[in-house]
Formats: C-alpha cells, sequence, structure tokens
C-alpha cells in the first residue's frame, strides 16, 4: 500500500475556486468521460443536487462531475458553470439534439463565516474547471474548505478553521481517493491517535474542550439553536469496477471515515453526504474498496485540519499547538 496523488487516478481532475474576502468555494471532480457513482446522505440538514438520480433503480448509470461547494442551498447554482464547461466539451448524455452534462452536488453552509451575499455560482464553478486543466492537488482553505469551520456547539467564537482535505492510496493497480470539505458541529479526532485535534475551543481560545461532554451538558435545552448551519461534504474517487448498486453501497460505508474522525457526527444539524465516483476499470472485491474508502476518508479529514489556515477570526490547529508549548 502506498500514498499517491489523486490526480494518479487516470480520467480524474480536480480543481477549486474561491472568493477569499467573500469566505466561501467549491471544489469540482471530473470525469469527463463518465463514471459510476453513488451517494449516501446521513446528515439532517443536506443541501444537495441530482442524488435522486443515484438511487439504483434509477436511469442513469454515469456522471461526469460532482461538485462541492460552500453557500448553502445558494451554493449549489456553481453546477450551472460545470454543466456549461462539460457542454463545450461536448461532453454528457447523449440526447440526440446534443448533450446533458449529469453533475452532482452538496454544499456546506458558510455564510456567517464571510460575506453572507458572497456565494459560489456558475461563474464559480466554471473557473473551478478551468483550474482542473492544472493537474494540482491543494488542501486547507481553498474550494469548498475556503469558508470552512469546526466545533460549533456553542456558536461560531468558540469554533475553529475546518478546510478541504484530500488523500489517495493504492495496492496494486486498485486505486482509492478522497476529497472532503470539512465543517462540521462536531469536533475532528486524530486517526491514528484517537484524540482531539481541533474543535470547540475552551472561553479563553486557548485549548480544547470535548463537544461531546458539552452536549451532554447542554442536553435538556431541546430548544437552544446549536449554529444550525454545518455540513461534512465529500467524495470517495476509485478507479474499481463496480455497479451502480455497489457505488451506492460503497458510500454507505465511507460515512465509517466520517465516525472514525468526526465526533458528533451526523447530527440534524449537519447535511453529511458522501458521493462515489468510480472510472471503473480495474477488478476488485468491494468489501476491500470499502476498507480502503474508509481509511482514505478519514485521513482526508485529517489532512483537511491539518492544512488549514487561521482565517475570518477562527484559529487553526497550529495556534492551539503553540498555546500548548
Amino acid at each position: 500500500m502506498k500514498e499517491i496523488k489523486l490526480t494518479e487516478i487516470n480520467g480524474i481532475k480536480i480543481g477549486n475556486a474561491q472568493n477569499i474576502e467573500g469566505a466561501t468555494g467549491c471544489t469540482v471532480i471530473l470525469c469527463e468521460e463518465g463514471g459510476i457513482a453513488g451517494v449516501d446522505v446521513r446528515g439532517g440538514a443536506p443541501a444537495s443536487r441530482e442524488t435522486e438520480l443515484l438511487k439504483s433503480e434509477n436511469t442513469v448509470e454515469e456522471v461526469h462531475g460532482i461538485i462541492l461547494s460552500g453557500g448553502s442551498a445558494y451554493g449549489l447554482d456553481a453546477a450551472a458553470g460545470v454543466m456549461e464547461y462539460l457542454e463545450e466539451k461536448g461532453k454528457g448524455f447523449d440526447v440526440k439534439v446534443g448533450v446533458v452534462p449529469i453533475v452532482c452536488g452538496a454544499s456546506l453552509f458558510d455564510l456567517i463565516i464571510g460575506d453572507s451575499k458572497c456565494r459560489p455560482d456558475k461563474k464559480m464553478g466554471y473557473n473551478a474547471c478551468l483550474n482542473s486543466e492544472k493537474n494540482e492537488i491543494k488542501e486547507g482553505n481553498i474550494g469548498a474548505g475556503t469558508g470552512a469551520s469546526i466545533g460549533k456547539i456553542t456558536g461560531v467564537e468558540r469554533a475553529m478553521k475546518g478546510g478541504l482535505g484530500v488523500y489517495t492510496l493504492q495496492i496494486g493497480e486498485l486505486k482509492v481517493g478522497a476529497v472532503v470539505a470539512v465543517n462540521a458541529l462536531g469536533d475532528v479526532v486524530d486517526v491514528d491517535t484517537n484524540k482531539i485535534m481541533a474543535g470547540l475551543l475552551n472561553s479563553e481560545k486557548n485549548d480544547l474542550v470535548s463537544t461531546e461532554e458539552e452536549l451532554y451538558s447542554q442536553y435538556r435545552y431541546s430548544e437552544k439553536n446549536v449554529f444550525n448551519g454545518n455540513t461534512t461534504i465529500g467524495c470517495i474517487i476509485t478507479n474499481a469496477k463496480l455497479t451502480k448498486s455497489q457505488m451506492n453501497k460503497l458510500a454507505s460505508i465511507s460515512h465509517n471515515g466520517y465516525a472514525k474522525a468526526i465526533s458528533p457526527v451526523h447530527t440534524t444539524v449537519d447535511g453529511d453526504t458522501i458521493f462515489t465516483l468510480s472510472t471503473n476499470k480495474v477488478e476488485a472485491m468491494p468489501d476491500a474498496v470499502g476498507v480502503l474508502a474508509t481509511k482514505v476518508m478519514s485521513k482526508a479529514i485529517n489532512r483537511a485540519i491539518l492544512n488549514a489556515e487561521s482565517a475570518y477570526n477562527l484559529k487553526s490547529i497550529n495556534d492551539i499547538r503553540k498555546n500548548l508549548k
């Protein structure tokens, strides 16, 4: 097993675009020749696009792009730019009078972090596609991770900076990668040590406290608004030969990666969503792909936090490490 770059999965491109001042952005994963896809939505507050067509019983087998964005439901507009880019290249579902690119997506809530009127739109989605041509992998305060934050059970005042993470592994010819924008209500846990690495700050903002323990202390306050705009959104990308049904199951299994790296996860105020996308090239046991997907997703979540930088009055993990020295 070895770590590789996501762009080493042939047929896949990834690009980001963002508005730094507005604190929002989007990340696109392109599979221009079409890839088998699935999805599993676990959080109680999702903002999503074209997830119904990914149900195993529905007709469309292949998608051409998946977009992760900020901007809450407004950010779903960025998918129109991805469709325009793909249509210009003649990529999409052949409808005889042209092509219809199939673009699925999900958005996270970052409106309270920067300018709430600044949201990913068609132009930003198109620019993310143009940037995918550079064949670069970037993480942290970029793309859908630009305005991401974590540890928000008491509000944004004691929250920390989230971000975008990418991690890919290869075994033999099998390649499995993850892209994830981490914007959780809960804390992020180091999957190697099982200790909280970032999340809810104490009242002095110089150390971490447990969101889980804070939740227990507030359990009676059923009407309390716990900053109901969160959501971790991600995509598993692979070259494994899997059916549409198996890709939906893979999306379900991949949420184990969320559960390993985020605590608490899948709350009623998170819209936690995972897409899966395969170029369908390499024979592989579905369970082996599922175990790898769980691993890369959890590591990508950790990488999102490790690469995040302080911004928008939100501290990063590096600030906390400095305080604890």
